[in-house]
């Protein structure tokens, strides 16, 4: 959703990744831009496509966007299943944004790794020279426990099954949402969550024996 700012010769764009410090870097993003009235947007990047995600980041990208509406963000980014190089899909957003300041958290890399690739810093400044480069420091990422709760993410489809709702890991004609199964661990059921986008948002709803629990959780469709 677009918001109207005061300034619109600046621009902030914030590259989050998964971890516990993402939501920091947005928060320190959005103080700036409040500071300059000017228009915030998120990116992350993943050379992974969305439906290999797991909990763990499907959780991220979750309570990022219901930070994104809180803080009345212009557009939250997702570059899923990205194959170029992270400095040039930020350049690129960078261009077509016209964002002139940049937020990314410091990566931890060693000397070797800038000795051989070089400095991920450095190619993001040669690649990014039009914009302001702020590099906020980073704690140690530490991992969600509840991503230890549930297997790794499958493919699987919500169906319509009277006035009820059920998951299918079958691909039918039938199909109401497509989305991502998480199979609670140590279960013999198809106990789990089962997430999904719905205009240009993430929705949760739980699974328990093959069914969602609370249907009023899932978004009406319409029909074509």
């Amino acid at each position: 959703m677009k918001h109207l700012r005061g300034r619109m010769d600046e621009s902030i764009l914030v590259c989050a990744y998964y971890g516990a410090n993402g939501e920091r870097l947005i928060r320190r993003g959005y103080k700036m831009a409040k500071m300059l009235d000017c228009p915030l947007y998120i990116l992350t990047v993943d050379p992974q496509p969305f439906d290999n995600f797991d909990a763990e980041k499907v959780e991220y990208l979750n309570n990022w966007q219901q930070l994104a509406e809180e803080l009345e963000v212009e557009e939250f980014i997702i570059r899923d299943n990205e194959k170029k190089p992270i400095q040039n899909v930020i350049a690129e957003v960078a261009h077509q944004y016209n964002i002139t300041q940049v937020v990314i958290g410091q990566t931890a890399q060693s000397r070797w790794e800038e000795i051989t690739k070089g400095s991920f810093m450095n190619l993001l400044l040669k690649t990014i020279s039009f914009v302001d480069l702020h590099v906020v420091s980073v704690e140690r990422h530490v991992r969600n426990e509840e991503d230890a709760m549930f297997e790794k993410g499958v493919r699987a489809y919500l169906l319509e099954d009277g006035n009820d709702y059920k998951v299918s890991f079958t691909c039918s004609k039938n199909i109401y949402y497509e989305g991502i199964f998480f199979k609670e661990i140590g279960t013999d059921f198809d106990n789990g969550i089962f997430k999904f986008m719905h205009e240009n948002k993430m929705h949760e709803v739980h699974i328990s024996e093959n069914h969602v629990t609370d249907s009023t959780k899932i978004p009406s469709k319409s029909r074509q």
